[in-house]
């Protein structure tokens, strides 16, 4: 039976040699794409199960790609591995702010991209068929099946990553949960992140749901909860 369907774009050929050949030995069916137009092209025309999405291509960059496929209803719940040669904070916290799943800092091994292929394609498996009763707080509800927010009836438009973050915290109401706690649950134990892009996502959280974000409230030198 044949495995997901993994988009590879990136635009260094040696790289993109490399990810192709080891994914297919693994049984993934891979597209290559060498630009941003041309992998959200591709994304659009092949339905991936996976994208695998460079952060410094030509033309039209990495975060553009990550910013037009969350804003697609049919890619919105792609998962995105960010491939970085930098590694430097401020990249991943902007492509974790986008909606991208994980990332990887180049040079990386294979062993390493198939572990990390693997678990974000595990979590979207796990993830997806999860729909319990929505979480009604004053003038906030959360339908988890449809993946929707509204405040006061209106929708609120999340990126994939705050979602999970809000509904995590909102379906234990009371709970107090470190940084890292909250990074376990919605992405998994063998994600690597810092403390300032779980902030951020609250900081985004709370600028979108507007009044309704209070109900995010920041325990001091420990982590967050939701006031239930």
């Amino acid at each position: 039976m044949a495995k997901e369907h993994i988009l590879a774009i990136e635009d260094e050929e040696d790289i993109l040699a490399l990810v192709q050949y080891n994914l297919s030995k693994e049984g993934y069916r891979v597209t290559c794409a060498t630009s941003g137009e041309e992998g959200l092209q591709a994304a659009r025309s092949g339905r991936p199960d996976l994208v695998l999405l460079d952060l410094m291509l030509p033309g039209m960059d990495g975060l553009e790609v990550c910013r037009a496929l969350r804003r697609d209803p049919e890619q919105a719940a792609v998962p995105i591995l960010m491939l970085t040669a930098k590694g430097e904070e401020s990249d991943i916290v902007a492509g974790l702010e986008l909606g991208a799943d994980d990332y990887m800092t180049k040079p990386f091994s294979p062993r390493v991209l198939i572990s990390r292929v693997r678990a974000v394609l595990r979590r979207r498996t796990v993830a997806e068929p999860e729909a319990s009763a929505a979480i009604q707080f004053e003038d906030l509800l959360i339908h988890p099946g449809r993946s929707e927010v509204l405040v006061r009836g209106e929708a609120v438009e999340l990126t994939f990553t705050e979602f999970r973050v809000l509904h995590f915290l909102a379906s234990r109401p009371g709970w107090v949960f470190t940084r890292y706690q909250i990074v376990n649950a919605v992405r998994g134990e063998d994600y690597s992140v810092t403390d300032r892009a779980v902030d951020v996502q609250i900081v985004g959280l709370r600028r979108k749901l507007g009044s309704c974000g209070r109900c995010i409230e920041t325990v001091r030198g420990v982590g967050y909860r939701f006031k239930g």
